[in-house]
């Protein structure tokens, strides 16, 4: 038996998620005929008190789009350093978009609104013209970090002062929501536009959506066209998507006590220096002294556990949906023996 903590996208669909894949009616959605299609996004833009959503194969494209429609050549997003559209979408936003980047260096990958407004160009022509903010919630490479709402309220605070938008890239949205017990629709007010995944947490095969006002979609549709992302019977991706959302989202606390478990195992080692904070599915710990990180993980991997070296010194583990608490214990014995 392999257990594998490299992230929650190595999940396989459940049996009933399968049924409901199998069952799904579908058409061409390109055509907007996709009724499993049409179905999650009327569901994901409800669920979030937002106007209309649309989907998409990626992650990545619907943090791309999004950036493509709030901003025109040469213009300058703010995002805290280890973001995702930073680090980990391959140079798309200049790419895409033809815009450059403000980075911030937040607690966590968590910004604040003093330092967004610190950011900001002025309006001068010698400077690029700053006119979007991304946020990340929950934070990658912060550890699953979350941020406090009331401080995406100043931030959007900031921005409506300055003209700006105010992007999320809620990868992980749903933990942070389930974390900290808060409202989806809370999340629908204060952003302009959100992109969710569906194939992390929750456990779907492929998936992600943006949300917006409609206005926003009707353009985000043209642009995922261009991006090559119009799918047609993609609605059985997308009855992943629907089942994922009626009966994945509340079990994310077992992963999040999984994750703390995992971590307080780890916190008691010699070759472990720091742990950061946890707070839902993801452990990020640096190592020292008898180890590397490439070396710690190969170590593991030996008992055939599967974690990931995100730098020489600091591994990273995320619990997920196929991870069980057998698998936990076993995990917390082989820490134990090491």
């Amino acid at each position: 038996m392999i257990i594998d903590y490299r992230s929650d996208t190595v999940t396989k669909p459940t049996a009933g998620m399968k049924d409901a894949m199998f069952a799904a009616p579908v058409g061409d959605d390109v055509f907007g005929e996709d009724p499993s299609i049409n179905q999650l996004e009327k569901m994901a833009a409800s669920l979030f008190g937002m106007e209309a959503a649309l989907f998409c194969p990626s992650g990545t494209m619907t943090n791309q789009i999004a950036i493509k429609c709030h901003t025109q050549s040469g213009d300058e997003v703010i995002c805290d350093g280890s973001s995702h559209i930073y680090q980990y979408e391959g140079g798309g936003i200049a790419l895409n978009s033809g815009a450059q980047v403000k980075l911030v260096s937040g607690n966590r990958g968590r910004i604040t609104a003093e330092q967004v407004a610190e950011s900001i160009n002025a309006d001068d022509v010698h400077k690029a013209r700053t006119s979007l903010v991304s946020l990340e919630n929950t934070s990658n490479r912060g550890g699953g970090s979350c941020y406090e709402f009331d401080e995406i309220r100043r931030i959007r605070k900031v921005c409506d002062e300055h003209g700006l938008a105010l992007h999320l890239d809620g990868a992980r949205l749903f933990n942070a929501i389930v974390a900290r017990k808060e409202d989806p629709k809370a999340y629908g007010e204060v952003f302009h536009t959100i992109s969710v995944c569906l194939s992390k947490s929750l456990g779907c095969p492929v998936g992600s959506l943006v949300l917006g006002s409609a206005d926003f979609i009707r353009k985000a549709r043209r642009v995922r066209k261009v991006f090559g992302g119009g799918m047609r019977q993609a609605g059985y991706l997308a009855a992943a998507g629907i089942y994922a959302l009626q009966n994945n989202v509340d079990r994310l606390k077992q992963d999040h006590l999984q994750a703390k478990q995992l971590a307080e195992a780890l916190a008691k080692k010699d070759f472990v220096e720091t742990v950061l904070p946890v707070e839902t599915n993801i452990i990020i710990f640096s190592v020292k002294g008898r180890f590397t990180s490439p070396s710690l993980v190969a170590r593991m991997k030996e008992e055939n556990i599967l974690w990931y070296a995100i730098s020489p010194t600091q591994v990273r583990i995320v619990t997920h949906l196929d991870v069980t608490p057998e698998m936990i214990e076993k995990t917390i014995q082989t820490i134990d023996a090491i």
